[in-house]
């Protein structure tokens, strides 16, 4: 059962780190349960199109990216996934960082485009959750069982952002944050060496 979970997460990641970041900019608002779904079910919409293009690996690789650098709040997501470092952390090595980890997600996850071919996620409820909402769906991908994820949408920042995404319970959010922290610890703890790390990781 893990085995399944790890290989959906990691599916899930490419779709998660497109839909992370694809939608659009709002002015600031109280987010209703209504526009976080109406926002993930465009950004689902998109995102499956892209998927079910025809297209490259590499011109869907350049989709993903593009998604990824035009909607991403990229240093409140890579703060994060960096953790308690960040606080030590200079404004420079931040941002290095910051664009590390956008590479490396843009990496791990664009190039896994493949096996979601055929796939498609269909968003089923929506609720809110203490200060957000949460968006339920349905992810049917060949070859898989269906199962269930859920989008994290906040208007904290001042625009409508989905913020983490759960696969099965299990988030990528912390999942990556796992991953940035072991890399963190085989560079000696040293910023500047994950960062190196990063750069060609994924």
């Amino acid at each position: 059962m893990t085995s399944n979970l790890s290989r959906r997460a990691v599916l899930m990641g490419g779709f998660a780190s497109a839909l992370l970041f694809a939608l659009p900019i709002r002015p600031a608002a109280a987010l209703t349960t209504a526009q976080a779904r109406s926002l993930i079910d465009g950004a689902v919409r998109d995102i499956n199109a892209v998927i079910n293009s025809g297209k490259s690996e590499a011109a869907m690789y350049r989709d993903f990216e593009t998604i990824f650098k035009r909607y991403a709040d990229v240093p409140t997501i890579s703060r994060s996934a960096l953790g308690p470092p960040a606080r030590e952390a200079s404004s420079s090595q931040l941002n290095r960082f910051s664009d590390a980890f956008t590479g490396y997600l843009a990496r791990k996850y664009g190039k896994r485009f493949r096996e979601f071919i055929g796939g498609e996620v269909t968003v089923t409820d929506a609720r809110q959750v203490k200060s957000f909402q949460e968006v339920q769906a349905v992810a049917n991908l060949r070859g898989q069982a269906p199962f269930r994820v859920s989008f994290m949408v906040s208007d904290r920042s001042g625009s409508d952002k989905f913020f983490d995404l759960l696969v099965e319970g299990i988030s990528l959010l912390k999942s990556e944050r796992a991953e940035v922290g072991a890399m963190l610890d085989a560079s000696g703890g040293n910023i500047d060496r994950l960062i190196q790390r990063l750069e060609t990781a994924g």
